[in-house]
C-alpha cells in the first residue's frame, strides 16, 4: 500500500540525485497556487487584449455598412417582382438632399412598401429615365423580406423607360399625300 507521502522512482530522475530517488505523487499547495496566479493572469491579459481591440478598432461607417448590405443582397438575395412608386429628394438634416428611390413588392401574401437611398450611386444610374409605375426586380433577403435593394453597384433591378428621342426625330417632315387625292 502507498502513503500519500510515498515517492515513485524515475531512472532519469534518480540519476539526477533528487532526494528520496524519485517524484512525489502529491503537488503542495504552493504548487497549485502558482498555477492558478499564472491561468488568472492569463485570462485577464487575453480579457485586456480583447478589450483593447473592441476599443481602439476602426468602425465602419454608415455609408460602408450600406454598401457591404447592397453587396450581401446583390450576391445572395433571392429576387421578386416589385413596382417603382417614385424617385424623390428628400431634405437631410444639413442642408443636403438625398435620393429615395421608393418601391413596393409583394412576398408570401404581404405587401411591402420600402425605400433605398442612392445618393451615393450617382454614377452607376440616371434618375431622369426613372418613372413612377415601371416594373422593377428587387432583391430582399430569405430570412427578413423588409431588408431589399432595387440597385446597387453590381446589379440592376431597374427596368428604365426609353431615352428621350432626339429631336431631329421629333418634328418628322411631312408625308406627301397629294398622290391620294383623286383629281
Amino acid at each position: 500500500m502507498h502513503s500519500p507521502f510515498s515517492t515513485q522512482t524515475c531512472g532519469i530522475l534518480k540519476e539526477c540525485g533528487l532526494p528520496g530517488g524519485g517524484v512525489p505523487l502529491y503537488m503542495s499547495l504552493n504548487d497549485s497556487r502558482i498555477f492558478e496566479i499564472a491561468a488568472g493572469a492569463t485570462v485577464l491579459a487575453g480579457a485586456a487584449g480583447v478589450a483593447a481591440w473592441l476599443a481602439f478598432r476602426k468602425r465602419p461607417s454608415p455609408d460602408e455598412l450600406e454598401l457591404a448590405r447592397r453587396q450581401y443582397l446583390a450576391q445572395s438575395g433571392r429576387i421578386v417582382d416589385g413596382t417603382l412608386l417614385d424617385v424623390c429628394e428628400v431634405p437631410r438634416g444639413d442642408g443636403q438632399n438625398l435620393t429615395m428611390l421608393l418601391y413596393d413588392y409583394r412576398m408570401g401574401g404581404a405587401d411591402y412598401q420600402c425605400s433605398q437611398d442612392i445618393t451615393n450611386m450617382q454614377e452607376v444610374l440616371d434618375t431622369a429615365y426613372l418613372g413612377a409605375g415601371l416594373p422593377c426586380s428587387v432583391r430582399y433577403q430569405p430570412g427578413n423580406p423588409q431588408n431589399s435593394i432595387v440597385v446597387s453597384e453590381k446589379w440592376s433591378g431597374l427596368r428604365v423607360k426609353m431615352p428621350p428621342v432626339l429631336s431631329q426625330y421629333n418634328d418628322p417632315e411631312p408625308i406627301d399625300t397629294s398622290h391620294l387625292n383623286a383629281g
